[in-house]
């Protein structure tokens, strides 16, 4: 299994956490994944351990480019920490090319008249 994080956060998920088997708390991370802002707990942690192989870093405006992707394809509006993973998947897709990829999109929790793209520093 992939993780994936936005570069903008404190790096809790990072191997060099993994391989120190403590949380390291999140102090005043900036991004637009406000689903990401708080640290990690115990539970999440344990399962990362257990199953992720790497965390891969997306930049803030990668995030948003696809959030709007999914928008224009699917038609679904996702919230930015759920746009993480197909970030991933936009950015890193040569390396993805022969693997089975799944990404669960969830979250609603948007509010339409602050998309980042209809902001003025968006995308």
């Amino acid at each position: 299994m992939i993780g994936g994080r936005t570069e903008m956060t404190i790096p809790t998920l990072d191997d060099v956490q993994r391989a120190a088997g403590r949380i390291l708390p999140s102090v005043s991370p900036q991004t637009v994944c406000d689903g990401l802002l708080t640290s990690l707990g115990e539970l999440t942690f344990a399962a990362i351990r257990a199953h992720v192989e790497r965390i891969v870093t997306v930049a803030d405006d990668v995030i948003v480019r696809a959030m709007r992707h999914v928008l224009e394809r699917m038609k679904i509006v996702i919230e930015p920490s759920s746009a993480v993973p197909v970030a991933v998947a936009l950015e890193h897709a040569a390396d993805l090319r022969e693997l089975r990829v799944g990404i669960i999109l969830s979250g609603g929790n948007v509010d339409l008249d602050r998309l980042p793209w209809l902001q003025p520093s968006g995308g």
